[in-house]
């Protein structure tokens, strides 16, 4: 219907945040709703790119909120998109984003309150100087469980995940100590809103295996540096170490990928470790931080209309 109406020339308006489920239900597509049918739809009636409109100007190296002189990126890629999304950008959702680098849709964020460029989100990038990092990420929605004295034999992690799997608790980084005399400390965080339900598991797993403790902590936050040039420049890790430690942060848990870095922190060190961060590694100029040019080119918008 909506290819027909194209056709026609009309303006075809559809309810993103609305889908149908497989029982036929009108339900809600969830958070990032909207943006995901936008990018679906152009894949669909094959148009060249995808324009969402927002109330940001496009994606910056930190939130401008937490960093005032935080800068705009012209361009970033799916990966990079991806990582700050999961990391805590909330400019576009992790499902919006998958699904165009699934169908190589270049999206084109931009705020709808002004007329200027916004930043381009494409397969590798625009024609520009290749960034070694992208931007910062951070996330106050995570909690941290840690399971006590947990028996260090065969299987047991499987154990312990299985119940939380089985219970629909999303796991996100993970952490196991050191073993001392048999035993060890696994630790993990999850969203905030699971864990009630992974309390509840957990409190029987832990007789089952023998743990001593469960604990919880829901005062935590999670920052995270990404870039896709971090995977062939020494020393980002570093660096980044050092600006927390200079600030007197400390680091609970690292995890990491190959074009990003995450660190928990306290939550109420978090706005300040985002800034440290972005000011080691001078993020607000464009000229710091960056690698050789690339005849990648992401679409302008007077040639993908």
């Amino acid at each position: 219907r909506v290819a027909d109406a194209l056709e026609a020339g009309t303006i075809a308006i559809v309810a993103g945040f609305q889908g149908v489920s497989a029982t036929d239900d009108v339900t809600t597509l969830g958070r990032g709703g909207s943006d995901m049918t936008a990018v679906a739809l152009v894949f669909f009636i094959v148009s060249e790119f995808c324009e969402i409109y927002t109330d940001v100007e496009g994606v910056f190296t930190a939130d401008p909120r937490v960093v005032p002189d935080a800068r705009k990126l012209a361009a970033v890629s799916y990966e990079e998109m991806l990582e700050l999304a999961t990391g805590g950008a909330r400019v576009l959702m992790s499902r919006c984003v998958e699904t165009a680098r699934n169908h190589g849709i270049p999206i084109h964020v931009r705020s709808s309150l002004s007329g200027v460029e916004g930043t381009w989100v494409t397969a590798e990038g625009a024609r520009m100087e290749q960034a070694i990092i992208a931007g910062i990420a951070h996330d106050t929605s995570e909690a941290k469980v840690t399971i006590l004295g947990v028996p260090d034999r065969p299987g047991i992690a499987a154990r312990v995940f299985r119940p939380l799997a089985d219970a629909g608790v999303n796991i996100d980084m993970i952490v196991q100590n050191v073993s001392a005399a048999g035993h060890t400390d696994i630790s993990f965080t999850l969203p905030k809103e699971d864990l009630r339900r992974a309390r509840a598991a957990l409190e029987q797993v832990r007789v089952d295996v023998g743990a001593s403790e469960v604990v919880t902590d829901d005062d935590i936050a999670r920052v995270s540096l990404v870039g896709a040039g971090m995977k062939t420049h020494p020393g980002v890790a570093a660096d980044m170490f050092d600006a927390l430690a200079d600030a007197g942060i400390n680091i609970d848990i690292i995890s990491t990928s190959p074009i990003r870095i995450s660190c928990v922190v306290r939550a109420a060190e978090i706005e300040r470790a985002v800034q440290v961060v972005h000011e080691r590694f001078r993020l607000v100029d464009p000229a710091i931080y960056r690698e050789g040019p690339t005849t990648l080119t992401a679409p302008s918008p007077e040639e993908g209309s």
